[in-house]
């Protein structure tokens, strides 16, 4: 059976289009239940660069978990600041039952050996907690739902990681028991990493297979798959679908939105 990725566009309710993406692969009831705690790892380098998920696109993720008796916004530190000032973002999110939570602060871990390194990583990022990844839409050929794994790593000073990072992802993917939910936020498509080089797309990807979503943003972000060695790892140790045509896209009609990607990237390039 292809994995399913639901492809949505939307105008001015960001929030319901994660909740309708959620509908349309099948829903969730397994994940979003009384009993399992759930951890978001949202992505945030700089949170001045605005290359993150939006407000509303993490409201909507929340919203799908609604029997979670806990939610946990994540992130480690960097060299830009601590894991929890910079989860600041979506402060306004933050209630009773919906917790920033800085992974390199966490006195609760468990040891794993990742890329011939043992690391101390968060007890919140196993199961039976759900983890849910969500990134945005980028060209960017070490990806986004798969790289945003790297901000597991407790350690600020994560550059000696990078020349070892298919392997590094690949293997805390399987420490942490995989990804249950991904969702890509392309509320705007960056071009780049970091900055504020972006255009609007109010678009929305998400699925259960983190592989088969990395996949089709990378293709309407315009990234040869051949380039991204994360996805040709991933692939290899079967941690999901990395081949287009394998892949069941529901929702938008793909074409179509491949054609307005495919407009943005070449407007963008003009104005540079």
């Amino acid at each position: 059976m292809k994995p399913k990725v639901a492809l949505i566009e939307f105008d001015d309710n960001p929030v319901a289009s994660v909740e309708k993406a959620v509908e349309l692969i099948g829903g969730i009831s397994d994940l979003n239940n009384s009993k399992r705690q759930v951890t978001v790892k949202v992505g945030v380098f700089d949170p001045k660069d605005g290359n993150h998920t939006t407000l509303e696109v993490a409201d909507g993720i929340i919203k799908c978990f609604n029997k979670a008796p806990k939610i946990f916004l994540t992130e480690s530190d960097n060299y830009r600041g601590t894991g929890l000032e910079r989860l600041q973002i979506w402060k306004k999110l933050f209630s009773y039952r919906v917790f920033p939570h800085g992974l390199s602060e966490d006195p609760e871990t468990k040891k794993v050996r990742v890329a011939g390194v043992e690391m101390n990583l968060s007890k919140i990022l196993f199961k039976p907690n759900v983890f849910v990844s969500t990134h945005v839409t980028r060209g960017f050929e070490k990806g986004s739902i798969l790289k945003n794994l790297f901000g597991l790593v407790p350690d600020p000073k994560k550059a000696k990681f990078h020349k070892k990072l298919p392997t590094l992802l690949c293997d805390i993917y399987e420490a942490i028991g995989g990804i249950d939910l991904a969702v890509l936020d392309g509320t705007y498509y960056f071009a780049k990493v970091g900055g504020e080089n972006r255009t609007r797309m109010n678009t929305l990807l998400a699925g259960r297979d983190a592989v088969a979503v990395e996949t089709v943003g990378a293709v309407l972000c315009g990234i040869k798959l051949e380039k991204m060695d994360i996805l040709h790892e991933a692939v290899k140790r079967g941690l999901g679908e990395g081949d287009l045509d394998k892949i069941e896209i529901v929702g938008t009609d793909y074409e179509k939105a491949e054609e307005k990607f495919a407009r943005a990237r070449k407007a963008m390039r003009q104005r540079t």
